[in-house]
């Protein structure tokens, strides 16, 4: 499993991410807002939210929203050509 150290939200549900083994970027997380729990972006302020959970190294909003760290890890990998 990749692990998150940092994260912060950018302009139009991008998000930008580093993992532990140095690759960072951002990817664009809007086509989320239409799913579920994830309409509750559609307020700017709460896509700003995001953190790091500490114990599980991963993306986490308020509300029980988390990411899967390796799928991020593989959408940054597949674009950076590692």
């Amino acid at each position: 499993m990749h692990r998150v150290t940092a994260c912060k939200a950018e302009e139009d549900y991008k998000l930008w991410i580093r993992f532990e083994d140095g690759l960072e970027g951002s990817v664009s997380l809007g086509n989320l807002l239409e799913i579920g729990a994830f309409k509750l972006w559609r307020d700017a302020r709460e896509f700003e939210k995001v953190s790091v959970d500490p114990a599980t190294a991963t993306v986490t909003w308020e509300g029980g929203i988390r990411l899967d760290p390796d799928v991020l890890y593989q959408d940054l990998a597949g674009r950076s050509g590692r």
